[in-house]
């Protein structure tokens, strides 16, 4: 019996292992760097292969709803509603992601991405990047679900 517990517990474990990711479908609000308000409403979506994206699900900013003009390739002219605008984001232990990129629809430039969870999951601290972390910006998005 004490081998059927144990057997079990090992079992649950490796569910918990193997879990979707913290970051999976949750929603956030991001908040510009430079004027600190709100820009958009984003969901975070586990892919397959274990990396994340994210979506805008609404503009905050009234007349930024149009499209993303500036955006090059597959972008161009592409609503920001459902605009992909993280992409490539891994969890690399814990609360620290790191790999991915994020599009900035404003001048429709991609930079690296990496961030982590703050304020026990309330905040998503990030940081865009071209080259080195050191080059780049910092956003705080707000946990809205």
């Amino acid at each position: 019996m004490k081998k059927i517990a144990l057997a079990l517990g090992l079992l649950g474990l490796t569910v918990l292992a193997n879990a979707a990711d913290p970051l999976n479908g949750t929603v956030w609000k991001t908040i510009d760097d430079k004027t600190k308000q709100p820009r958009a409403v984003v969901k975070f979506t586990e892919q397959k292969n274990g990396v994340l994206t994210a979506s805008i699900q609404s503009i905050l900013t009234p007349g930024e709803e149009n499209a993303c003009s500036k955006c090059e390739g597959p972008y161009h002219n592409k609503s920001l509603k459902g605009l992909t605008i993280v992409r490539g984001l891994k969890n690399v232990g814990g609360t620290k992601y790191d790999e991915g990129t994020i599009l900035d629809p404003k001048n429709g430039k991609t930079y690296s991405l990496k961030g982590e969870l703050t304020s026990g999951g309330k905040k998503l601290e990030l940081r865009g990047y071209l080259g080195v972390a050191v080059l780049g910006r910092n956003q705080t998005w707000v946990r809205m679900n």
